[in-house]
């Protein structure tokens, strides 16, 4: 049984898994860099321990000080998050050589859905539909313009083991191969250690449309439906809505039967993501799958009322799933913003420094995940999201209307934020029809 969690993490994730913990009667232990010795997920946590230097490579992606950080506090399992180290199979497969429960899949399944070119290969076997490509890796820039010709541009340039955008180029005509080829390797080594490319059809102007999936240690594999994360700004999203607007119910239900399955193609366990684009005209592909908790798994929770971490702590007990498909509805839409210390004016720079004055919104269906406060001093070391803003209403006009309400009640002093571009979007004509794609800001802001 888990009796103690570390969470290897920081942030609003690192304070929504010591609250799911302190539910479960289950004692918790924070890690922090030097940087988060006063943050909030090391004051809520019953311990907390540093883990070294500011910088992520010296403490979140620490794995050894991680590691003895959870031996030294008798912690018997760990929760990742998301980000850092959540989908890293070399760390997952030490807390299994050490007798600590990673909170999450197996290291193997990590690993087989972290090498995007080999997941493909997977899916297409087990009936998934895929988005054409090339059959495993791209050794060189020769093979890079055979596969380009052969597919049809456009087409991507995408990391093998990338994930949140990073490590792809869109290329549109032969001239622009060379560069692509060159700068998504680049990237793909500086974020992931490892320059491993494919080439695979660029659908475009899709809907980016995530399954969230659930599985027990005795084969047992749910969805809770889907997730709209199309709105997006380079790759990285904005913006979150569950349920989608473009799917009807026959085809909810065969992108979910094809979730599970790819979810059963790998024995998945815990928490997991099915992610796919669907095209103009309905038609949709396997993009990858996330083996860990999304930030936007907040969404989903509203519109079903199932708590996903402890979902996944009870899963990592070796208890078997409390509901069956047949079991889970969804009822309700759900939005989630982004609240993010950057300048859209300024071509999204961060915005580190000190909030002087902050007032969270409340009210009726309003939920706010954060880790911020009035005094608190935001780092320039990590991700600029201090904040996920959540609205439900019944339907999709009460939920904008409530998400709008609340963004106006939310005052960030002090630093940069991107709450009015938030406000912007929810007001656009095309977003309140849901006639948007992936390429809706790029085309209604220019950015």
């Amino acid at each position: 049984m888990i009796r103690k969690v570390l969470i290897a993490n920081r942030g609003e994730i690192a304070v929504r898994v010591i609250r799911a913990c302190k539910e479960l009667g289950i004692k918790t232990v924070a890690i922090y860099s030097e940087a988060d010795k006063d943050a909030m997920h090391t004051q809520l946590a019953d311990e907390a321990i540093c883990v070294g230097k500011p910088k992520s490579k010296d403490s979140y992606l620490n794995e050894s000080n991680i590691i003895s950080a959870a031996v030294i506090t008798k912690c018997n399992a760990i929760h990742p998050g998301f980000g850092f180290l959540s989908e890293n199979s070399e760390f997952a497969a030490i807390c299994e050589e050490c007798n600590i429960k990673f909170i999450g899949p197996t290291s193997k399944t990590i690993g087989i859905m972290g090498d995007k070119s080999r997941a493909r290969e997977i899916m297409k076997n087990a009936d998934v539909p895929i988005i054409p490509g090339s059959n495993g890796i791209i050794e060189s820039l020769e093979d890079a313009y055979i596969e380009a010709d052969k597919i049809g541009y456009p087409v991507m340039i995408k990391a093998a083991l990338g994930g949140g955008g990073k490590g792809i180029r869109i290329v549109y005509t032969k001239g622009d191969i060379e560069n692509a080829y060159f700068t998504a390797k680049t990237e793909a080594k500086v974020n992931f250690g490892d320059d491993t490319i494919y080439i695979e059809k660029f659908i475009e102007n899709p809907r980016h449309i995530e399954f969230q999936i659930l599985g027990d240690e005795h084969g047992n594999i749910v969805h809770l439906g889907e997730r709209d994360c199309t709105v997006q700004r380079r790759n990285q999203k904005v913006l979150e809505e569950a349920p989608s607007t473009i799917l009807s119910e026959s085809l909810r239900a065969e992108m979910g039967k094809a979730a599970i399955n790819a979810a059963k193609a790998v024995n998945y366990v815990n928490a997991g993501t099915i992610e796919f684009l669907v095209d103009k005209h309905g038609d949709f592909y396997f993009m990858e799958m996330n083996t860990r908790i999304q930030v936007e798994h907040p969404i989903t929770e509203m519109v079903t009322s199932i708590d996903i971490v402890k979902e996944q702590i009870n899963i990592a007990n070796g208890e078997s799933l409390r509901f069956s498909q047949d079991d889970i509805k969804i009822k309700g839409h759900a939005i989630e913003c982004r609240i993010n210390a950057e300048n859209p004016s300024k071509g999204f720079i961060p915005s580190p420094g000190k909030i002087e004055f902050l007032n969270l919104p409340g009210g009726n269906g309003i939920r706010v995940d954060t880790a911020v406060f009035t005094g608190y001093t935001i780092p320039p070391t990590y991700d600029s999201m201090i904040a996920k803003l959540i609205a439900y209403g019944n339907n999709r006009e009460e939920a904008i209307n409530k998400m709008l309400r609340a963004l106006e009640e939310f005052v960030i002093e002090g630093i940069d934020n991107n709450i009015e571009f938030q406000i912007d979007i929810l007001n656009n004509k095309k977003f309140r029809l849901g006639d948007y794609d992936t390429s809706f800001i790029s085309k209604e802001y220019n950015l």
